[in-house]
């Protein structure tokens, strides 16, 4: 279920099991995370990512198992005493301080000398491009102005890990799209190893260079984007990660067995009767005549969205409309009959887990 890095990991998690009380957060945690990476644990709400994070910063003790920085063991180790920081979804600044001074603060605590604590400031304060902000107080900033000032907190320590928990969830859209591409510029100039908890997608997908996907406190899959979305392998990950049509059916030699009786032509190694889907991504559809596909459906609906339609197509036996991205001037009618042509090297297929245990919820926090 794992990918893992080509050379010695800079971060190891070995057999990492969690509970709080009766309920088991994370189970049989296997992960290792390399120098530089930019790492990303991405899942639903309650699937353990953020529980993942404080046993990797220290503010939980994991029930069971390992955590090892460049080989030495973490996992006892008090969170003030890791070489690792973590930057916190509510930035946590310092209201009464200037951001200079914000930066500054747990240089100062450590009892670097002033003259050491003014050229790292004014270095990371560069890095960030807030020179000019340095005597400005958090509330004469925007949002994003704020984001960078954190992180500049975070990083101004050079840690040999940065932790960063939901960094954007508090921006608004266009904003968070700009961080996103500034986070990734500033992970590679700073040259440190980011672990960043999402459940947002597309944030994980466009700064990671790998991903973790979580689910019910389990390691889904790890891999980088690329391989996530187009090699899914669960059920799970293939419905979380962007859009896809799911035609659930029964695996066969050569495809799946659709319920309706259609055998979906598919390379797959899955044991023969077993419950399978077959995943088809939406731009991996080709509309043509009716009979001349591999299956006939009715448009129902149609989505405009610039460059591309989107357009919903009923098939029989298949429960929600099959979903295939074009280019806008091809967009049949609404009520037209058409034909899919379904390519067997763009489908994918995977166990049928939906009626595996049940997700693990983690506590409410305040």
């Amino acid at each position: 279920m794992t990918s893992t890095p080509a050379s010695a990991p800079l971060l190891r998690l070995s057999g990492l099991n969690h509970s709080y009380g009766s309920v088991q957060a994370l189970h049989g945690i296997d992960l290792d995370i390399a120098e530089n990476e930019f790492f990303a644990l991405l899942g639903p709400s309650g699937c353990g990512k953020s529980t993942l994070l404080r046993a990797i910063a220290g503010f939980e003790t994991p029930t069971e198992g390992e955590i090892l920085l460049d080989g030495a063991p973490l996992t006892r180790l008090p969170a003030h005493r890791r070489p690792v920081n973590m930057m916190f979804q509510s930035y946590a600044l310092f209201p009464h301080l200037s951001v200079e001074k914000n930066v500054a603060y747990g240089l100062e605590a450590e009892g670097l000398a002033k003259a050491e604590v003014r050229r790292r400031v004014g270095e990371v304060l560069e890095t960030i491009g807030l020179t000019g902000f340095a005597k400005r107080r958090p509330g004469q900033l925007s949002g994003g102005q704020r984001q960078r000032v954190a992180l500049a907190r975070a990083i101004v320590k050079r840690p040999r890990l940065l932790l960063l928990d939901e960094p954007l969830s508090a921006l608004d859209r266009k904003v968070r799209s700009e961080m996103q591409l500034e986070l990734k510029r500033l992970q590679h100039e700073v040259g440190m190893t980011f672990v960043v908890v999402t459940h947002d997608q597309e944030e994980a997908m466009s700064m990671a260079d790998r991903v973790a996907v979580l689910n019910a406190g389990r390691l889904e899959q790890v891999d980088t984007p690329v391989g996530l979305y187009s090699a899914p392998r669960s059920r799970f990950v293939a419905d979380f990660i962007g859009s896809a049509n799911m035609l659930d059916g029964t695996a066969v030699a050569g495809g799946i067995q659709l319920n309706s009786g259609l055998v979906l032509a598919v390379d797959h190694g899955l044991s023969a009767g077993i419950a399978a889907t077959a995943v088809i991504r939406p731009e991996d559809v080709l509309l043509a005549a009716p009979g001349a596909g591999t299956l006939d459906g009715t448009v129902v609906d149609t989505f405009f969205l610039g460059g591309t339609s989107t357009v919903a197509i009923q098939v029989s036996g298949v429960p929600k409309p099959f979903i295939c991205t074009m280019r806008a001037v091809q967009v049949p009618e609404r009520g037209a009959e058409v034909g899919l042509i379904v390519d067997p090297a763009r489908t994918v297929a995977v166990a049928d887990d939906r009626d595996a245990a049940p997700a693990a919820q983690e506590p409410v926090s305040a």
